[in-house]
């Protein structure tokens, strides 16, 4: 026996006949298969959803904060440097 993926396996339990098939029963098997991924797809409690929000939003802050500190230190040794005030 070949060595095959857990996915084509799969694809090819739902089709015996994988490479006889029509572009529209393609077509059908993606989908399908498309459909079968997005069940399993575990979608976060509106806690969770809250605390990533919070999360980001904090994350974000404190890179602004330290982008604009760094970028007020270079500006003012660049203008030390060069003589401007």
């Amino acid at each position: 026996m070949t060595d095959v993926s857990a996915r084509e396996r799969d694809s090819r339990q739902r089709d015996p006949k994988k490479g006889s098939t029509g572009p529209l029963a393609r077509l059908s098997l993606f989908i399908s298969q498309i459909l079968d991924e997005l069940r399993k797809v575990v979608r976060p409690t509106r806690q969770e959803l809250v605390n990533y929000t919070l999360v980001v939003i904090a994350f974000v802050a404190v890179m602004m904060f330290f982008i604009f500190g760094a970028d007020w230190v270079f500006s003012r040794a660049v203008a030390l440097v060069f003589g401007q005030s």
